[in-house]
């Protein structure tokens, strides 16, 4: 007979295809994220998703974390890490998208970015880019290629 009801929590992680692509630079995030987007996705609301990454670049999945209205989102950061630590990510790459087509960061995109970039180092894990995508699919931008990483 039990004398509590202990509640049980479990992470899993399940991978399907050891063949992941690996993301050498901003080209490669940009179209990895872009794929990780429904048709019309883009244009209509803003997601802010993030890639998990292993100690070669080599990418372990893409993570929804938070999906908003038409000009933004709440990123909760203990859902990102959770899956960042369920994973064991070495690095992530961050993406949001500008549903209004305008690829420049806001202060806020930029606040954010800090943010997590400094709870990262405490799990010794690396940002390397936050992309921020529009619905022109030639058109994004790089924090990293700015070198504003």
């Amino acid at each position: 007979m039990k004398l509590y009801n202990i509640p049980i929590v479990r992470m899993v992680y399940v991978s399907d295809n050891f063949n992941k692509p690996q993301l050498r630079n901003s080209g490669d995030a940009s179209v990895a994220f872009r794929d990780s987007f429904e048709i019309g996705e883009l244009g209509m609301q803003e997601f802010f998703k993030v890639a998990y990454l292993n100690r070669a670049n080599k990418l372990i999945g893409i993570h929804t974390v938070s999906m908003g209205g038409s000009h933004s989102t709440i990123v909760d950061l203990k859902i990102l890490f959770a899956g960042a630590l369920t994973a064991k990510a070495t690095s992530i790459m961050l993406c949001h998208n500008h549903p209004s087509g305008n690829r420049q960061p806001s202060p806020l995109d930029d606040n954010l970015t800090k943010k997590i970039a400094k709870a990262a180092e405490l799990f010794d894990i690396k940002v390397l880019d936050h992309i921020i995508l529009t619905p022109d699919p030639d058109v994004y931008y790089s924090y990293a290629d700015l070198g504003r990483i």
